[in-house]
Order: C-alpha cells, then structure tokens, then sequence
C-alpha cells in the first residue's frame, strides 16, 4: 500500500505553486485597480462632486438606504445598485483573500465558525431595525450595504484588541498562562460589548419611553455570560479566533434578548402600524427543514471527516507547494492519497458546506412562507424576476392566494431554485480541491455566499416571527 509521503514524492520534480506570501498576476492588477478606483472615487467626491455624488452614487447607494431607514422601509434594489454590489464584493473577496493569506491569519474551522457568529449578528440587528427599535439617528447603520461595513469594523477592531493583548499565550498549557489570557480577553472584551451597547442601545431606549425592560435588563448580563463562557470553551483556540467567535455570539445574544422584549410587549413603530400576530410555526419550517438536511449530510461525513483530521490534511486542500494543475495531471497516481480519498464525505460534514446548505435553504423558505403565506414582498430584482415566473405559473395553473391576506403563489419556484443551487454547492465543494494558498480564498467566498443567504434568510424569519 502506497503511502501519502511516497504520493507526494512524485511531485518533487514538478513546479511548485507560489509562496502564501506572494501575490500572484492578478491579485496585484485586483489591488491595483482597487486602489485607482478608490483615488478616482475620492478625487471626484471633492472636485467634481455634482457628478460623482449627487448624479452618481446618491441616487443609486445612498438614496435607498436613507428610504430604507425612514419610516416607510423597505427601499428595493435597482439593478444599477446590485451589479455595483455584487461586483464590489467580488473583488473585495479577491484582495482580502490576498491580504489575509499575506498575513498569515487563520483559515480553519475554527475561523469559519468564528465567521459565522458575525454573520448572524447582521440579520439580529437588521431586525431589531426593521421594528424601529434604534434611534434614527443611528439607524441607517443597520442598512445593508452600510451595515456590512458597520460590523467588519467591530470585527477588525475586536480580533486586533485579541489578537494583540492575548496572543503572547497562544498554545501555552500552563494553567497560569491561560488564566492571564482568559482574565485579558474577558475585561477587554467584555468593555468593548459595553462599548457596543452603548453607542447602539442605549441611545434608543429614550426613543421608546413606553417600553417594558424585563429581558432588555436581562440582555447584558446574558451576553456577559455567553462571552465568558466560549472565552472559556476555547481556552486552547488561538486568541484572534477565539476573540471573534466569543465577541460575536455574545453580541448576537444581546439582540436577540431585545427580540423577546419585543415579542413579549412590543414598541410603537414609526409607520404607526399595529403588531397583529407573532407566529412561531415558520421558525419551525424554515429553520428545521434546512437543520434536518445539515444533520443527515454531517452524519453522512463525520467519520471521514474525523479520519482525515488524524492524518493532518485539510479537506479538499492539497498538500503544501503542489499545484492544482499537477495534482490533476496525476489522475490516478493520486488516488490513494488522504485527500482524495476522504475529502469527498469529510466535506460534508465540514462547516463551510453545512453553514452554506442551512444558508440557502433558510432564505428559500424563508421567502415562500414570507410572500407566498403573509403578503411579504421581495426587494431584490434577480430574485423577484423568478418569484414572478413562478407567479405566472401559478396563474397558468388557476392557483389562486394560498391565504386571504397573500399574495398568488410565486416564492414556492425560488426555493426550488434554492434547492437547486444547494445542491450544485455541494457537488461543487465536495469535487473541487485548492492550493494551500487558496484556503483563504475559499473561505471568504463561503463568507459572502453566507451574507447573500444565511443572513437574507435569518432577517425574514425574524420579521415574521416579530411581525414587523
């Protein structure tokens, strides 16, 4: 039987990929043109301000956001603003995967599910807006684009306070060591989460002078406990990872206590609009379906998943300084190695698949049950385009309103296209194998994957289970 060392040796010859701390042809013309774009941008806004702002991005980014904000809510999407979206986050995937992988900054599992917590942070907030909870002089930093950019800057600003206070005791296991960094991560931390509640829910409770405070009071000292708690749980993470996921979860936390105040007595709105019911049955649908699909796939590859963490490879993730290009040319040369031989189910089990799967299909449901059961509309063009068609076949069909107050049936095709899309994901990760160079790459492309569906589908359960 062939061994990894002796399959790997066969590579020896070939040409190695680039070094992590290289940027390749592209990365350099991504950050670069970046770089153009933004001096442009920025020379524009001051010397040709008429064109570049009022004529320009003021219609297109800054009007809906300030519609958004305003009591009416829920400005849609141009195609204008999507593409200039869609394409921004694109190339800021290809030049932060490059700046990260420069910097060495962790890409594993535990980063990924670090991540995550962020990304549930965004529809916690989001909601709590859609409920015109926050002061509306903050409130536009709870609107999407803004309020991508509004959380990364807590997230750069919690992992660098982590990582540079904590990270001298990073794989230490003397007892003494950890519990100076436990005790450092937990004041700073636990400072910077007042910090957090300060400038964001404190100024809003004088907005709502009416409003009860029994799990509002609650809240901060929850979220304490939930912080101390994973700063405990990941005593041997290191620090920057460990700062993130505890930062994140306990700020989830926090808002989501001001979900069950609202639940429990609801505020006054700025529309005027009356609270009529807050069902609990879609929680159910839209988030168990989609846990019942990640638990079969994470049973279907846990032990490969396990097996190959013995053997010290990452799934789909080649061995170090081989390139894609001779790993492939090696056909079957190759597979007896690890990687290709658990990669494919381990990849299953994997939180970046899993975290993808629940994601879309979150939001797929999500959408049928918010428009196709209680009225709800959609604010995106694409989607809206094949909620449309489904509305068509439907009326082909003579399918009238699934309920009196709804509209005619038309979200049911996008969660089949969900589905779908789900599906080729899968097929996607568990066949497609990267340079370690690229880790960093893949990881940001599930983040932003993450912030078009999990978050997506979060905030619509959480504005039908509000009614807001």
């Amino acid at each position: 039987m062939v061994t990894a060392a002796e399959i790997e040796a066969l590579f020896n010859d070939e040409p190695r990929s680039l070094d992590s701390a290289i940027y390749s042809p592209l990365e350099k013309v991504a950050i670069w043109f970046a770089v153009a774009v933004l001096t442009i941008v920025s020379f524009g806004l001051i010397f040709a301000n008429e064109l570049f702002w009022t004529d320009g991005l003021k219609p297109v980014v800054w009007d809906p956001i300030v519609k958004d904000a305003g009591s009416a809510g829920d400005a849609g999407y141009s195609p204008e603003n999507t593409a200039l979206y869609a394409t921004t986050v694109l190339f800021c995937v290809m030049i932060l995967q490059a700046i990260f992988r420069k910097m060495s900054l962790p890409a594993d599992d535990r980063m990924m599910y670090a991540l995550i917590s962020w990304v549930i942070l965004a529809p916690v907030l989001r909601v709590l807006e859609d409920s015109d909870f926050f002061n509306s002089d903050i409130d536009w930093l709870l609107i999407s684009p803004i309020i991508h950019i509004h959380l990364a800057i807590w997230l750069v600003l919690t992992g660098f306070v982590a990582h540079k206070l904590a990270s001298k005791w990073d794989g230490s296991t003397e007892d003494s060591d950890r519990e100076k960094s436990r005790t450092v991560l937990f004041i700073t931390l636990g400072l910077l989460l007042f910090l957090h509640w300060s400038l964001l829910y404190q100024p809003s409770y004088s907005t709502h002078p009416d409003i009860k405070m029994f799990w509002i009071i609650l809240s901060f000292p929850t979220a304490l406990y939930c912080l101390f708690f994973l700063i405990v749980r990941t005593a041997d993470w290191p620090a920057l990872t460990r700062g993130l996921i505890a930062f994140g979860s306990a700020a989830s936390v926090l808002g989501v206590f001001h979900w069950f105040q609202f639940i429990a007595s609801p505020w006054q709105q700025e529309s005027g609009r009356l609270v009529e019911s807050q069902p609990l049955w879609p929680a159910l649908i839209v988030l168990g379906l989609p846990a019942l699909v990640c638990t079969f796939l994470y049973r279907y590859g846990r032990d490969d998943a396990r097996h190959i963490k013995l053997t010290n490879y990452q799934p789909g993730v080649l061995p170090a300084g081989i390139t894609l290009k001779s790993w492939e040319d090696a056909g079957e040369k190759v597979s007896q190695h690890p990687v290709e031989q658990l990669s494919r189910k381990a990849l299953m089990a994997n939180p970046m698949v899993l975290a993808m799967v629940f994601g879309q299909l979150c939001d797929g449901f999500a959408t049928m049950v918010g428009i196709d059961l209680f009225g709800y509309g959609e604010k995106h063009p694409v989607s809206d385009a094949v909620i449309q068609f489904g509305i068509g076949i439907a009326d082909s069909f003579g399918i009238e309103p699934l309920m009196e107050s709804a509209n005619p049936p038309g979200a049911w095709l996008f969660a089949i296209v969900k589905a779908g899309l789900v599906a080729a994901i899968v097929w996607l990760f568990v066949e497609m194998r990267v340079e370690r160079r690229q880790i960093h790459l893949r990881m940001l492309i599930v983040l932003a994957v993450l912030i078009v569906g999990l978050a997506p589908g979060l905030r619509d359960i959480g504005r039908l289970t509000l009614d807001v």
